[in-house]
């Protein structure tokens, strides 16, 4: 089914929007992948924020004309998925991820800050953790010389003899008194 040219520009206005706020581009073949596989890759995309579109490549290279994304627009050839991500590891990670147990979906290459990533390249990016495990990692740094010297602190306390001292001035227990 061919597409008009107001439907072509529409496509092309669509996928340049997305360029535009995508920090990432994953383009994979898809060749051979069956519907219901498909439809699973698209759901767990949709649920980690990606972007996946099946486009024509004479489009898609129209779309990226200008972008960052401009770098690959070479690669752009055969049957291709591509993934548009807002943040710089999702689309790697979800195609990476599924490329590891369908064989058919085979990663072409992609790019991410204006430079090329090869294969390697796109599975070395969908390898970086998640922006909340690396904001708890931090975290963690962060909070790790305060509660060594929190310890050290209850250690010296303790060794003093100063941690559970009772009080002087404690009162006296009303049996003590009657007796």
């Amino acid at each position: 089914m061919s597409l008009n040219r107001s439907e072509k520009q529409a496509v092309i206005d669509e996928v340049t929007g997305l360029a535009a706020k995508a920090q990432t581009l994953v383009m994979a073949e898809y060749r051979g992948i069956t519907v219901a596989d498909m439809t699973r890759l698209r759901s767990q995309a949709r649920d980690k924020g990606v972007n996946l579109s099946v486009l024509k490549n004479t489009l898609a290279r129209r779309a990226v004309a200008g972008s960052a994304f401009e770098v690959v627009s070479d690669q752009m050839t055969g049957p291709l998925i591509y993934g548009f991500s807002v943040d710089a590891v999702a689309a790697a990670k979800v195609v990476a991820d599924f490329a590891k147990t369908n064989d058919k979906l085979v990663i072409r290459g992609g790019a991410f800050g204006g430079k090329t990533l090869d294969v390697n390249g796109v599975k070395q990016l969908a390898n970086i953790p998640s922006k909340e495990v690396l904001l708890a990692q931090v975290c963690g740094l962060l909070m790790s010389p305060i509660s060594r010297t929190a310890v050290v602190l209850g250690a010296l306390a303790a060794k003093k003899g100063g941690g559970n001292a009772p009080a002087a001035d404690a009162e006296v227990a009303p049996e003590a008194v009657a007796a």
